[in-house]
């Protein structure tokens, strides 16, 4: 026989304990627990590419991405500036080694559809908790409410579901009223010193680590870190002594360090030449070991890619042209299942990506016309300049 009294609930330690650090990882701007396992992710600011790093719909917290590319193009460096857009629109804390402070001003600025969908949605949580807040109460069976206590929750239930991936437009620059973290600037080459006695012998790598290290260390819980490497090794951006291999290996296992030892503060993004470093070099091969994530951008030689972004007043299929192949090599999975891309697996079939104007980086599956589609177009476009002639 049972002493115990019934519709006596048994609480639990464990569950107390979780319960609160859930409730601060979805208070944090900018952050979602993952759809496989709850795990915490940020968006890179490329909905395509979200969706692609292990069906987590986002790049979790604690892990990094290697983006390498061939050719002199920049579509890599276009997804460094989404990265670092998404996080200053969020409140993230910035840290970019190698460039300049005027790379700041190259960021792309929020579409108008962005601004105006925040704005309705504002609208209409105002509204809803303006008009009728008496008849609220009626849904609890008639019992009063107090109308401080609806209007918090109407605010909470408003506020629990921000914008986690905003659009952004190539044409404009990030303004200064969305923004709302911080970023700093690191060199990637030691100063030369006057004084023959005393030579900086210090590696900018090396320094570098440390200040992530000490902001990471005295920042609060919810202050997120996105850390920006662009072109890793590159003879613009690094001195010759920074390429040595063990210098470049120490550095990559200091960030893989600090990524274990700050998983729910820190993410880190790497882009590298392909065409100076090769994947068949050894060292790129331990380069892609020390990073959760390798992905792999080939631009098609064609006069499209070095055209600029189309305007707003060009035609949509110009604006879906392909402009490369993306090959994805590995990806940060946490998941027992084995994670993934998404439910349609496009991660383990050809993928293609093009560069638009209001989307940006799209990258979706790769796909060859119908043969003959090509040649009909053409004869259109000839019989209709002909008929124009006179």
């Amino acid at each position: 026989m049972s002493f115990r009294k019934r519709n006596a609930v048994i609480s639990s330690s464990s569950s107390s304990q979780t319960a609160p650090s859930r409730t601060e990882n979805a208070l944090i701007p900018g952050i979602r627990p993952s759809p496989l396992d709850g795990r915490p992710t940020t968006s890179t600011g490329t909905a395509s590419l979200d969706n692609l790093l292990a069906g987590h719909a986002g790049l979790p917290l604690g892990t990094s991405l290697l983006i390498g590319e061939h050719g002199t193009t920049d579509f890599a460096g276009t997804l460094l500036r989404y990265y670092a857009a998404e996080g200053m629109v969020q409140g993230h804390q910035i840290h970019v080694l190698g460039h300049h402070e005027s790379w700041r001003h190259t960021l792309p600025g929020l579409a108008t559809d962005d601004k105006k969908s925040s704005a309705k949605s504002e609208a209409a949580s105002n509204d809803k908790m303006k008009i009728a807040w008496r008849y609220e109460s009626l849904s609890s069976g008639g019992a009063p409410r107090d109308r401080d206590a609806i209007q918090r929750q109407n605010s909470s239930a408003a506020g629990a579901s921000p914008i986690f991936c905003h659009s952004f437009d190539l044409t404009k620059r990030l303004s200064p009223t969305d923004v709302k973290g911080q970023i700093g600037f690191h060199p990637s080459m030691g100063m030369p010193s006057l004084s023959s006695r005393e030579p900086d012998t210090s590696s900018p790598l090396k320094q570098f680590i440390k200040d992530i290290d000490y902001k990471l260390a005295n920042s609060p819980p919810s202050w997120i870190h996105r850390v920006i490497v662009p072109g890793l090794l590159s003879p613009t951006s690094y001195s010759s002594s920074s390429s040595r291999p063990e210098e470049v290996l120490q550095f990559l296992h200091a960030l893989r360090a600090l990524l274990r030892q700050y998983p729910g503060k820190l993410t880190v993004i790497i882009t590298l030449p392909l065409a100076l470093y090769p994947r068949t070099t050894g060292l790129t091969r331990w380069m892609e070991l020390l990073c959760d994530g390798v992905m792999e951008l080939i631009p098609l030689q064609s006069s499209a890619v070095h055209a600029p972004p189309p305007s707003s007043k060009s035609d949509s299929k110009s604006e879906e042209q392909i402009q490369g192949l993306l090959k994805i090599h590995s990806l940060p999975i946490f998941h027992e299942k084995g994670g993934g891309s998404s439910e349609t697996n496009s991660a383990h079939g050809d993928l293609s990506f093009s560069l638009s104007r209001s989307k940006g980086l799209v990258i979706k599956p790769f796909y060859l016309p119908p043969v003959g589609e090509d040649e009909e177009e053409k004869k259109k476009s000839e019989s209709s300049k002909g008929s124009m002639e006179f």
